[in-house]
């Protein structure tokens, strides 16, 4: 995993990601009978999205990240929520042996990876984490819908192309959230010899403007991110191409990835 989500940047994470409905967190704990018995390792895990919301369902959550500020405002939220079952690890699924060794002879119920699974070696990753599992755990890759700015819709378009005049180039990154990039990782999960199944979550919910263009600088890496005036700026530009609307409605479908050792 890279380390590039700094400082405002991991703010505008923790303040305008989207995080996950019930049906998401049913999904997972069904997968793998997932229980108070059980520590969850959400790997990449941001500013918290998945990894709270998981604290209130299992025993344990360890969430490792590899960039300082996003696990700042984890635990922040952590403490806010009165999270107390959580620990946060700065590291990278590079790491994820080490964890082992510190695990001892514990296992986990399961291991996520949400949003950031396009930055790991899924081939190492998913051989590493077999025998941590318990029996019946497995692994659980979250792809939480399209980015903002590829979605099949009139406002993505129009915030596509206020995106691409600020960059100075088309943009077209899907963070392999798109079936190919899902192909990798049900082939990754095979080739390690999981069983794999997968299901998926849609939704509609109401989008504004503020959390539209704190997505997109939350995406950027830190050295790319405007200035305080060129972000309102461009604020005020995808609200014009929006024809002076403030808030849209996004359709989000999340697919859940599930591979358990055969």
């Amino acid at each position: 995993m890279k380390a590039s989500f700094s400082g405002e940047v991991a703010t505008y994470y923790a303040r305008h990601r989207r995080g996950y409905p019930p049906e998401v967190l049913d999904a997972l704990v069904e997968a793998f009978g997932l229980g108070a018995d059980d520590t969850v390792v959400d790997l990449g895990c941001g500013t918290g999205q998945l990894s709270l919301p998981l604290a209130a369902r299992v025993g344990a959550v360890v969430g490792v990240d590899p960039e300082p500020d996003m696990l700042a405002l984890a635990r922040q939220a952590a403490l806010d929520a009165a999270a107390g079952n959580t620990t946060w690890l700065l590291g990278a699924d590079s790491d994820l042996p080490a964890l082992g060794r510190l695990l001892g002879e514990r296992t986990i119920g399961a291991l996520t990876a949400a949003v950031a699974i396009h930055f790991m070696d899924r081939d190492a990753l998913f051989r590493a984490v077999r025998p941590l599992l318990r029996p019946g755990g497995g692994v659980a890759v979250v792809t939480n819908g399209a980015p903002l700015w590829l979605q099949d819709a009139e406002w993505s378009g129009a915030l596509r192309e206020c995106l691409e005049r600020l960059l100075g180039h088309p943009v077209t990154a899907n963070c392999q959230t798109d079936e190919a990039g899902r192909l990798l990782n049900q082939e990754a999960l095979v080739r390690a010899g999981f069983r794999y199944t997968e299901s998926s979550v849609q939704y509609d919910a109401a989008l504004t403007v503020d959390d539209m263009v704190g997505g997109v600088f939350s995406a950027l890496s830190a050295d790319r991110l405007p200035s305080a005036q060129g972000r309102a700026a461009f604020t005020a530009e995808v609200r014009d191409a929006l024809g002076g609307r403030d808030e849209v409605t996004e359709r989000i479908r999340v697919w859940l990835q599930f591979g358990t050792p055969d």
